[in-house]
């Protein structure tokens, strides 16, 4: 069977990276005996007829994706656009969105045949083995479907016992290139599970409460496999890799023995860290460490279900300090109870913590998570389900002591001086004043990534990189150049020094046609290690 899976775009702002849990289906996929391709519209421009395209050209018999709920609808979009090209295509959705709002999502969009919910890898090993077959559904675990007029949920699936039964995520059907020109960093995870119960969180109802962790091998297996692609820099993506000290001394220890280099990061908890365990850390290359704080407030934090106290905060950015671990802490505004004496809590706390790097999201009560289905025990309304705007981004709750603009304004506050200090920078850089080295590679850095994005979802290369009548890439180069300054209107030093760089490193190159040059981005640069 052939199984086209989509990567649904999402915006600059959420530091697009290669999509983790479509890597692990596109290999469950694989490893079922499917033939796989996946059509990524992150790091390129998603139009119907491109799609239309890339269907006629491939074939599937299943298109099937996973969204978060930002980007939802344009996914369900997406496979209802699948579903017109070719109606008899199955179409299959995962992910926590619809695992959570299984019976809006097949009642609201008929272009969804299937859903897969929760941990999705047995599952689609089942339905392949039945090849997909209609008449095998009610019989297979984790699925919901409609039947007639009703949504049909089967039995629920069991969580993977062992993990190491798992292929390791797909990434070579992603064109990796792209990613690394956008320069985010590569996203891993060492185990699954959280006992913890975050009244905001969805992530103990997808993965389970109880820690179920790969072998040791396998990780930096896949890290060896990451490195390949000449891939530099890595974050571990599970919570709680750093709350246990043997299994972290384990990894790094394997990390040294193979003698990987490489840059890495980790998300961590402030109850779960010890100066001991992030000094191992820091010597196999880990350079930064962020912790979800979510508030200033203890009360706050105690009626989220947060487990962690501000005296923990404090120690553990002091513990990273003390290594020299740059942190990270984010925090959540528009908590039941919020008021405008807890936002100031918040702010304090924050600025109290020293030289980090902080940062507030906004409340976004996804499904499944405690905060929204149980939403009448706490001081907080809902006031929209415009999927769109669950980005983090935008105010869509109020409490009793806080409106939708309070909450923005508290945010837009701390941004404004935010913007005002970067502006002073970009505006000295491009006079010829900013003298400080970190901050001209912070500045060129963040307009090098505009401009690659700006590249990747408009398909700009493709649009203007073709020269009839050339022979060469080194001729057509300067006039890429300038088309591109002519389509982006980015700054042409900026626009020069990327594409040299990117072009050097073999993400993008000139393909000699028979009639002329074509400069294209390149799939991956795998290399032996």
């Amino acid at each position: 069977m052939r199984v086209a899976i989509i990567a649904a775009p999402y915006p600059l702002s959420e530091a697009p990276a290669p999509p983790l849990g479509i890597s692990y289906a596109a290999a469950a996929f694989a490893q079922a005996g499917a033939e796989v391709q996946i059509f990524d519209y992150i790091v390129s421009r998603y139009t119907p007829e491109k799609l239309s395209k890339q269907l006629d050209d491939f074939r599937p018999d299943i298109v099937g994706t996973s969204s978060v709920t930002m980007n939802f609808p344009t996914a369900a979009a997406i496979l209802q656009t699948a579903k017109e090209c070719d109606p008899h295509i199955i179409t299959v959705m995962g992910g926590p969105h619809v695992s959570f709002d299984a019976v809006n999502t097949l009642k609201k969009y008929p272009g969804i045949d299937l859903i897969v919910l929760g941990e999705g890898e047995a599952t689609i090993a089942e339905l392949m083995a039945h090849r997909f077959s209609r008449s095998a559904w009610p019989a297979i675990s984790g699925l919901a479907f409609r039947e007639g007029d009703s949504v049909k949920f089967t039995n629920p699936r069991e969580l993977i016992s062992d993990l190491a039964t798992l292929p390791l995520p797909a990434r070579h059907l992603l064109p990796l290139s792209r990613y690394q020109a956008l320069g985010f960093p590569i996203s891993i995870i060492t185990g699954r599970g959280c006992p913890y119960q975050c009244i905001f969180c969805q992530g103990r109802r997808m993965v389970g409460s109880k820690m179920r962790k790969r072998p040791t091998k396998m990780v930096v297996d896949e890290i060896e496999d990451i490195l390949s692609y000449g891939i530099d820099r890595i974050n571990v993506a599970d919570d709680l890799f750093v709350s246990d000290r043997r299994r972290v001394r384990e990894v790094c220890e394997e990390i040294q023995r193979r003698e990987l280099k490489f840059a890495w990061s980790a998300f961590a908890r402030v109850n779960t860290v010890d100066k001991e365990t992030l000094r191992i850390m820091k010597e196999t290359g880990c350079d930064a460490v962020s912790f979800g704080v979510e508030s200033g407030n203890q009360e706050m934090l105690d009626r989220i279900k947060k487990k962690i106290t501000l005296d923990q905060v404090r120690r553990a950015v002091e513990m990273c300090q003390e290594v020299g671990l740059i942190v990270h802490c984010s925090f959540i505004v528009g908590l039941p109870g919020e008021s405008r004496e807890t936002l100031e809590e918040t702010k304090k706390f924050a600025r109290s913590l020293g030289n980090i790097d902080y940062g507030y999201h906004l409340l976004a009560p996804f499904p499944g998570t405690t905060v929204r289905e149980e939403v009448e025990k706490y001081d907080l309304e809902i006031l929209t389900d415009d999927w769109s705007l669950y980005d983090a981004n935008h105010a869509i709750v109020k409490t009793s002591h806080l409106s939708p603009s309070d909450i923005r304004r508290f945010v837009d506050e701390f941004e404004g001086e935010i913007e005002e200090a970067w502006q002073k920078k970009v505006a000295s850089y491009w006079a010829g004043t900013l003298t400080d080295s970190w901050d001209c590679l912070r500045v060129e850095g963040y307009f090098r990534t505009q401009f690659i994005f700006h590249l990747l979802s408009g398909d700009v290369i493709e649009e203007v990189g073709y020269f009839p009548e050339a022979s060469s890439g080194e001729e057509t180069f300067p006039q890429l150049i300038k088309r591109l300054q002519e389509k982006t209107g980015d700054d042409l030093r900026i626009i020069k020094k990327t594409m040299e760089d990117i072009a050097k490193k073999g993400y993008v190159k000139p393909l000699l046609q028979e009639n002329g040059v074509r400069w294209l981005w390149t799939h991956n640069n795998r290399r032996d290690l």
